[in-house]
């Protein structure tokens, strides 16, 4: 099979598995996975998903994600929206609707709605539009970053005489040009991406990124500051005021498609836009930064004045959000100051601790969410990046979507800052990237107090966020995942041959053949045979004569060890891994000794009704492979501790 032939296969499968094209909403990607809104969950087998081959595994979270990989994950989604007759981030149409199906298309839509709302705050919307719009990004920043990280050393090794500048400048010149393309126009692809994310057309937001630029301005009748009556500078207002700026115009185009008439559309809502978002960033959103900059020069002055380690940590902790809002542009003419009245900067490398601390949260997060593939992928292409002084990948990829690792990063480059701070005289002899490139550019061989100081931003960030910064969600998300992608919580061992075993009820209700079971996974017995109950009461107790070999950290399941070798496990509810264990109160530990009469655990019916999860109550024999027959028996009522199969060993 070719290549593009597989890579067919595997798009129409994965449609297949999330339950039809018709049920996605529209398609992205990202390094790792393909990102898909979906209409009903419901619709989604997320088993079929797993077993594509090419696959590597599913998450589902507020979007469904297919891991394919990366190298193979771009192709994969073109080739879905391709087949969807869309573009990527668009709504694919839905075939017209009759009766019936119209009706609970619309009640599944409304029910996801409700749910994102109650799930969802404010800030957490904010990151995750924040990460839909750098991750695509990401791959462009690994590969320029590691340009620029090689740029800057040869850059430094020329200032510092350890290069001839004769030999080495024209190649310096040639890659600095290519890396440019990606760091001189990052408003643009913001602007882009950003559109796409809040709904607006991507080439006006594009353009609305690009004004930032303030291209075409005659330097000697510069734009002026409205608040200061300073003059506007290029990227000020930075990367967060373009965000804001297109947010803004989302807003717009989509009351002026309302109102503006289909035959002149497509000429009057873009013209407008354009001109009122773009007065708007010109005349308010950049002269608010110019504002907010002047302040922070007089900030940054009195820090410097106080001087030591107290100026060391609130500068190296405050560098990366003035980067974020492009107020670090600000800073240039003091080092060029500094450098020329004293021959070097000392500011520089106290502001360089703040990458340190993004290399210390990021190596911290990879130790904790090492599991978390993507997010894995993503830190080991953009720290040799950090390391190199670039910490656009691990700010906009990694950190701040994350939300507390970015505030522990900061703390990081604090503690970095504090120690050159408390060292003193650590200046440097040029302005260039930060990060291990800047050691050339040292002044007075204090080269080994600017080490000292990145080793602490690197071992503060990573400190501070192992033991304060990990997400809680996404420890929980790879706790889940494991107990998802788990066939049995009970390790394997051998049966004793020649037995008969038997399964017990394990609550009030109606028992019925595992092949009714709501879930396809179990009704399809693809984890094995058993039965399930429709539970009437919330009290559970114990399958069979053993032993608790296991219980799922989300406490929906529990596996069983039987005394004749039988590894039985215990569902409580169908789906109820995303419950995170509210509804289950466990009464037993690994280890204890069980009978059909031991209360295993309590279940809150009530709350599981609330989620709109089934309250099957599964018992599943998961050693398959080893067990001769099992007996089958007629849906009926049937109380705790009563015999419902019999197993053949």
């Amino acid at each position: 099979m070719t290549e593009k032939t597989d890579i067919k296969k595997i798009a129409a499968e994965i449609f297949d598995g999330a339950g039809g094209m018709d049920n996605v909403e529209s398609v992205v990607h990202c390094m790792t996975r393909v990102r898909m809104s979906v209409r009903d969950d419901t619709k989604v087998n997320k088993e079929k998903l797993k077993a594509i081959p090419g696959v590597l595994g599913v998450v589902d979270d507020e979007q469904l994600q297919v891991i394919v990989g990366p190298g193979k994950v771009n192709k994969v989604a073109q080739e879905m929206v391709s087949m969807a007759g869309v573009n990527l981030g668009e709504t694919i149409p839905v075939h017209e609707q009759h009766g019936k199906e119209k009706v609970e298309a619309l009640a599944a839509q409304n029910k996801a709605a409700q749910k994102a709302k109650q799930k969802s705050t404010p800030m957490k919307r904010f990151l995750k539009d924040i990460s839909n719009i750098f991750v695509p990004m990401i791959p462009a920043f690994v590969g320029s970053g590691l340009i620029a990280g090689v740029v800057a050393v040869m850059t430094n090794m020329v200032t510092a005489g350890y290069l001839d500048g004769d030999t080495w400048n024209q190649l310096i010149m040639v890659l600095s040009i290519i890396k440019n393309g990606m760091f001189s126009y990052l408003a643009i692809y913001t602007g882009v991406n950003a559109a796409q994310v809040f709904g607006a057309t991507p080439t006006v937001g594009g353009i609305i990124g690009a004004v930032i630029l303030l291209t075409g301005m005659n330097p000697d009748q510069p734009i002026k500051n409205l608040f200061t009556g300073e003059a506007l500078s290029a990227n000020q207002g930075g990367i967060l005021g373009v965000i804001f700026a297109v947010w803004l115009l989302a807003q717009l185009e989509k009351r002026l498609h309302h109102v503006v008439p289909d035959s002149i559309d497509i000429i009057v809502t873009p013209t407008i836009s354009i001109l009122l978002i773009g007065l708007a960033e010109i005349y308010f959103i950049m002269p608010l930064a110019g504002f907010i900059s002047d302040n922070m020069v007089g900030g940054i002055n009195w820090v410097l004045n106080v001087g030591g380690a107290f100026s060391g940590f609130v500068l190296g902790a405050l560098f990366l959000p003035m980067v974020m809002l492009g107020l670090h542009q600000i800073l240039t003419p003091i080092h060029v100051q500094m450098i020329t009245e004293t021959g070097s900067t000392l500011l520089l490398p106290i502001l360089a601790m703040a990458g340190g601390g993004q290399v210390g949260a990021a190596i911290a997060l990879w130790v904790r969410l090492r599991k978390d593939r993507e997010l894995s992928d993503m830190i080991k292409g953009a720290l040799p990046v950090g390391i190199l002084g670039i910490g656009e990948p691990l700010i906009y990829g990694v950190t701040l979507p994350l939300g507390k690792p970015f505030i522990t990063a900061c703390i990081g480059g604090g503690i970095g800052g504090a120690v050159i701070g408390l060292i003193g005289g650590v200046g440097a002899i040029a302005i260039g990237p930060s990060g291990l490139p800047l050691i050339f550019l040292i002044a007075n061989h204090k080269w080994w107090g600017y080490v000292l100081g990145l080793l602490a931003a690197y071992l503060g960030g990573f400190i501070f966020t192992y033991f304060f910064g990990i997400p809680k969600d996404r420890l929980a998300a790879i706790q889940n995942t494991n107990a998802a992608a788990s066939e049995s919580p009970v390790p394997a061992t051998p049966l004793k041959t020649n037995a008969e075993e038997s399964l017990y009820a394990v609550t009030t209700g109606q028992a019925k053949d595992l092949t009714e079971s709501i879930d396809p996974v179990f009704s399809q017995k693809m984890m094995g045979d058993g039965y399930f109950i429709v539970a009437a009461s919330g009290d559970i107790y114990a399958p069979v004569f053993g032993t608790v070999a296991s219980i799922f950290p989300t406490k929906h399941a529990i596996g069983f060890l039987s005394d004749k070798g039988v590894e039985v496990m215990l569902h409580m509810g169908v789906d109820t891994v995303k419950l995170n264990g509210e509804p289950f109160t466990i009464q037993v530990k690994e280890g204890d000794k069980v009978t059909p009469e031991t209360l295993v655990a309590t279940v809150n019916l009530t709350a599981l009704k609330e989620a709109n999860k089934a309250n099957e109550m599964l018992v599943i024999v998961t050693n398959m492979e080893s067990i001769k027959t099992i007996s089958s028996f007629h849906s009926k009522e049937v109380s705790p501790n009563e015999e419902l199969l019999k197993i053949s060993l």
